[in-house]
């Protein structure tokens, strides 16, 4: 009989306890922070915030500079934030533990690099989703969206993305007689066929013109080189987050892309 109650009694315990689940222990286990996604489409109709699946006591922030991010709940809102770059998204518990997660606001961009015209580099592909390894939906989509480009003398093809440098340097982007560090910025306006529904996106690209590599000012090869050791533009295979954290104070911000024409 004695036994028979204790069962009883056991039973009732852990009906009760499934029933009234103990949430002060949640907080202690371990936060994965997500956002159900890694990939965040901008949408022209619909809500336009991301939210953490799970929100923690505590203050979200994220690198690089771009992504418009609340500190307190962790909401991404896409239509005020840069998109095509990756951001790590970190969560900092109020017991100082840290948690972060990788999130692309959809979109292209293109990579800062130096094109040397004399020797064929002359197109400035676009990069999806940043990472040169994903393959742009160009059935469907749409670039130069409206012309603004293309009608300031920057040749971008509406088919694909791509900017012809040299076509761009002919149709006078920098003059009838080019001259060094001249510096033209231009917004690109463009459609993509994927989950954003062909949402009309905008991407501001900046040109510069030089004579020759010795040319380029200190200042834009340090922009450049602060840009391509993961201090700017985190890659696919991110190590640690202090690597992240050690480059925080570095002040280069990832936007507009520098697309460096070096003549000769």
């Amino acid at each position: 009989m004695m036994r028979s109650c204790f069962f009883l009694l056991m039973l009732a315990a852990v009906a009760w306890t499934s029933c009234n689940p103990d949430h002060s222990t949640q907080p202690n286990g371990v936060y994965k922070l997500s956002y159900g996604d890694s990939i965040l489409y901008l949408r022209s109709s619909g809500n336009q915030v991301y939210n953490p699946t799970e929100v923690r006591p505590g203050t979200y922030t994220a690198f690089p500079e771009g992504i418009d991010i609340d500190p307190l709940s962790g909401a991404i809102r896409v239509d005020n934030s840069e998109t095509g770059l990756r951001y790590r998204i970190t969560h900092t518990a109020t017991d100082g533990t840290v948690t972060s997660t990788n999130v692309v606001v959809s979109g292209i961009t293109f990579f800062d690099h130096y094109f040397h015209l004399s020797t064929g580099d002359s197109i400035a592909y676009p990069v999806y989703n940043a990472s040169a390894s994903k393959v742009l939906p160009v059935a469907g989509s749409t670039f130069d969206d409206g012309n603004s480009a293309n009608s300031g003398g920057c040749s971008v093809r509406t088919d694909n993305g791509r900017i012809n440098l040299n076509a761009c340097v002919r149709n006078g982007v920098f003059g009838n007689t080019p001259q060094n560090d001249v510096r033209r910025d231009f917004d690109i306006f463009y459609r993509l066929n994927d989950g954003s529904n062909k949402t009309l996106n905008k991407l501001k690209v900046r040109l510069y013109y030089y004579e020759y590599m010795s040319d380029v000012p200190p200042d834009i090869l340090q922009t450049l080189q602060d840009r391509e050791t993961d201090g700017v533009f985190l890659r696919e295979n991110q190590a640690t987050v202090s690597m992240v954290a050690a480059r925080l104070a570095r002040s280069t911000k990832p936007r507009p892309p520098c697309v460096i024409i070096i003549a000769h």
